[in-house]
């Protein structure tokens, strides 16, 4: 008799050929498709120390076609792989489509990158060309990469041989955005300016970029992004052309998307969720990207109301900074239709929406969701779930030791496949990146029920089991995020003698926010079970959370912190991944 009980947890979406909405399944033939569609529509918008910048449609392809025929006269060829290491900016976009224009591989480098992180970068993806945003912020990009190889500074006289990057011979320096913030001129001269670069490609055909583009398949190599890197050194995530693809069609309609929108983020688009969600809901529904190189707040806030922003991607701290920046309360923000993580933000008087995040899970290595419902799905038939396998999508729960399926409601390790799959890690063999069925084996816990819809509850080594029950650490944050004057909140479990691990929650106020642990933990006894509530509630600096290159908590070191502060031993570290 087939039961919940005895059922497996095996879950399977749709075809992929039924999905609604679907187009072109390779990049250039992704950007022709909306480009014909949509050829005059304004496509990106830039406000800059210079002006605003707006490119149409038909703009971006002429763009992209440009950066493609300077990759060709450059020698670039099928695969090679081109390092995009840039803010959020027009020439981002330009980079990223004109690569896959010329047959080649983007490489999606961090700007919160450090010497040492960069340095792994360039040497795990193997660049051949590296396109880079001179400075950023404090970060003189120019100056750190002729600090990690002196054999850089060759670059601009074509006689570049480095052993310690073998591949890399081609490097291309673009200007900041923000007038005044250029790098020092001995670091400029050393590479080439990026108008230069593009004067390169003036007498490659355009016919020749055209047949390039053609000939590239969904399958072919599309993407590499890195992951966060939380425990040991980031890993290269290998992305096919319909990764992208597939995810920028669907976007819009798991967000419940139905007319152009104009879309923002604060976050950097080597971020995989980020350069899908943010150009899916726009590029797809025929409306714009807002572009802001980096994030603040102040300079945020104007921009939404300027640029009549109605789709915005953020986290729930960076809405607290927007909540304290000096003209959250005069700026109209009236245009906001779909905000994730919205809470914060609805608080705001001139902010009415009643659109709601869908649940969803995912990771980079899947680019970004793999199952979820829609935005206008009701909150009884999601019943608190991430919703179930998008199409093409196939979903297993096993025991984390034996590989063992479970059977639904057991929990247990979620291990995934489909089509938005990665084809896998830089370095790794097959073997090492899936099982032997071809499932990716995740490292998240959660459990499947009798429908078929997936609960997620964070990274196996995550979840805090205090007094004999499973804690999810997600749940508790989800709550502390509304909490006036919270910025961020982690919840992880810190070793105890009775309890085996006790819940502690760190949090960082906002500027000016006088919090006190009793009234946190009052406001969540209202809403959470007894013993998801956390014992100690931890305050600390902003400079105190130890974070990732691409902004996440690392969340051993934050325990090993959290102990520090209780006076309590040390948890051991943990194993390299």
């Amino acid at each position: 008799m087939d039961t919940p009980q005895t059922r497996p947890s095996v879950v399977q979406g749709i075809p992929l050929d039924e999905e609604p909405g679907l187009g072109a399944l390779s990049i250039p033939a992704y950007l022709g498709e909306v480009t014909a569609r949509f050829a005059e529509n304004e496509a990106l918008v830039m406000h800059s120390g210079d002006g605003v910048e707006r490119w149409s449609y038909a703009t971006l392809w002429d763009r992209s076609l440009e950066v493609a025929r300077a990759l060709a006269a450059c020698g670039a060829g099928k695969d090679t792989r081109v390092g995009i290491l840039m803010t959020n900016r027009p020439e981002y976009l330009s980079a990223l489509f004109g690569t896959a224009l010329a047959g080649c591989v983007s490489v999606a480098l961090s700007t919160f990158s450090t010497p040492a992180e960069l340095e792994h970068l360039l040497a795990a993806s193997g660049v051949s060309i590296l396109l880079f945003e001179g400075r950023v912020l404090k970060r003189d990009f120019g100056a750190m990469l002729t600090g990690i190889e002196p054999r850089l500074a060759d670059a601009a006289r074509g006689a570049l041989q480095s052993l310690k990057f073998p591949f890399l011979r081609h490097l291309v320096r673009l200007e900041p955005v923000t007038e005044g913030a250029h790098g020092e001129p001995g670091s400029a001269a050393c590479f080439e300016p990026w108008t230069d670069f593009l004067a390169r490609g003036r007498d490659v055909p355009e016919a020749l970029i055209e047949a390039r583009a053609a000939a590239v398949s969904p399958a072919d190599a599309g993407g590499i992004f890195f992951s966060s890197g939380t425990t040991n050194l980031p890993k290269g995530i290998l992305h096919a052309q319909r990764a992208f693809t597939i995810q920028w069609w669907r976007w819009p309609r798991v967000m419940s998307v139905a007319s152009p929108v104009r879309s923002w983020t604060g976050n950097g688009f080597f971020w995989s969720g980020n350069v899908t969600m943010i150009l899916g809901v726009a590029l797809s529904t025929g409306g714009a990207v807002i572009l802001q190189p980096y994030f603040e707040p102040e300079a945020a806030l104007k921009l939404i109301e300027a640029e009549r922003i109605s789709f915005m991607s953020g986290r729930p701290h960076q809405w607290a900074r927007l909540q304290a920046a000096p003209n959250w309360r005069t700026a109209n923000l009236a245009s906001l239709r779909y905000v994730t993580n919205a809470e914060l933000m609805k608080t705001h008087p001139t902010v009415k929406t009643d659109w709601r995040l869908p649940m969803s899970y995912g990771a980079t290595e899947t680019m970004t969701i793999n199952t979820s419902y829609s935005a206008d799905t009701s909150p009884e038939q999601y019943a608190g779930s991430c919703g179930v396998p998008l199409p093409g999508n196939i979903l297993k729960v096993v025991d984390p030791e034996s590989g063992a399926v479970l059977p639904r409601g057991r929990r247990g390790e979620i291990c995934i496949k489909g089509p938005t799959l990665m084809m896998g890690y830089l370095g790794k063999t097959t073997e090492e990146c899936f099982d032997s069925e071809g499932y990716f084996c995740t490292g998240d816990g959660g459990y499947v029920d009798d429908t078929g819809r997936l609960y997620w509850e964070g990274r196996l080594t995550e979840i805090i089991k205090t007094g004999g029950a499973n804690v999810s650490p997600l749940e508790i944050d989800g709550v502390l995020a509304v909490y006036p004057g919270v910025r961020r909140a982690q919840t992880v479990g810190v070793p105890h003698d009775t309890l085996g691990e006790m819940v502690v929650a760190c949090v960082v106020a906002q500027d000016g926010a006088a919090l006190a642990e009793a009234d946190i933990r009052g406001f969540l006894k209202e809403r959470l079970a007894s013993y998801k509530v956390p014992r100690r509630v931890l305050f600390l600096r902003e400079d105190e959370f130890p974070l990732t290159a691409n902004g996440k908590v690392k969340s051993p070191e934050l325990r090993q912190l959290a102990a520090q502060h209780l006076g309590l031993a040390s948890p051991p570290p943990p194993a390299a991944e």
